[in-house]
């Protein structure tokens, strides 16, 4: 019998090549979104498949989602506010942890087992151990989105040793590619759309993270969601990144190249120390060892990631 597979934020940036590829692996998929930060552009692809459907609804809602449950096996959860850069916690308190708090209680109640959670790097804080393996610790986010999905790992965990879910943890690096409409190079065209002839950068410009491209994002998490589910693991935690990591200067650079712009890169200065905002870690790289055990190996790079990328939205935007 195929497998019965609910997506909450499937209609978003990430959750949309997800549901892609789980809809070509004639997977029974059910997606939910509420449009906040999701478009129905993007699963153009899957929305007239048989095997795919699509609900309007909002995860703080428990009827809505109980009924979206039904006969459900496996969750991805990957619907959040997705805005690093947010200025109002109770936004991320409401679409973070109130939102995956009424999934794990109406996954309870209809017997849905196991979960896949979309978390982030930014659980780390600004980690002492470069690169950053899952089990670092002591975990001091520094943002208030990082310590939201840090609080919704722990109430995964909590459900599946309390009350028998299961629990996949995805810990993403900073994921690019087309359907993005959020991040450092969305943000970078749309300010050289304005000013052609000067690229503005956040921050002093040395701040470097480790990025990922979406394909290998959905490829890596494919390889890690069915070893675990072949596994008697309750909660497991994976970080789905590339081992390496790319300065921001640096992708503004890739960003002009690929848009063949000329304009001249300008810093802010930034704060605390040349972060690109309160809360921004300045320094994040992630060691992808324990998914390279598994067998995946990245197609591209950071850099590579970035400027392929590029490509990808200089054609969409």
């Amino acid at each position: 019998m195929t497998m019965r597979i609910l997506v909450t934020g499937g209609a978003g940036f990430i959750g949309s090549h997800l549901v892609d590829s789980l809809v070509q692996r004639e997977l029974n998929v059910t997606v939910f979104d509420n449009l906040s930060a999701g478009n129905l552009k993007n699963l153009k692809q899957s929305m007239n498949a048989p095997n795919c459907r699509f609900i309007e609804g909002d995860l703080k809602n428990s009827e809505s989602v109980r009924k979206a449950l039904q006969n459900v096996e496996v969750v991805y959860h990957f619907a959040a506010n997705p805005e690093v850069r947010e200025v109002d916690p109770a936004l991320h308190f409401r679409e973070n942890q109130t939102a995956t708090f009424t999934l794990l209680e109406s996954m309870r109640e209809v017997g849905a087992r196991s979960i896949v959670f979309a978390s982030t790097s930014t659980i780390y804080g600004e980690a002492s151990t470069q690169p950053t393996p899952e089990d670092y610790g002591p975990l001091f986010p520094i943002s208030t989105y990082g310590a939201s999905k840090l609080a919704c790992e722990a109430m995964i965990a909590s459900y599946a040793y309390t009350y028998g879910l299961r629990g996949l943890i995805l810990r993403l690096g900073n994921v690019v590619g087309a359907r993005s409409n959020h991040g450092v190079i969305s943000d970078f065209l749309k300010k050289l759309k304005q000013h052609p002839d000067s690229l503005e950068v956040l921050g002093d410009g040395t701040q470097s993270k480790s990025y990922i491209h979406i394909s290998d994002c959905i490829s890596a998490t494919e390889i890690v969601v069915g070893n675990f589910l072949k596994s008697d693991k309750r909660v497991d935690a994976y970080n789905v990144s590339t081992a390496d990591r790319v300065s921001v200067r640096r992708i503004a650079e890739i960003v002009l190249e690929e848009a063949g712009v000329k304009g001249h890169i300008r810093t802010t200065g930034g704060v605390d120390g040349g972060r690109g905002w309160m809360g921004d870690v300045k320094l994040m790289q992630l060691s992808n060892r324990k998914l390279q055990a598994l067998g995946w190996k990245e197609r591209y790079s950071s850099e590579k990631a970035i400027k392929q990328a590029t490509r990808e939205l200089v054609r969409q935007i």
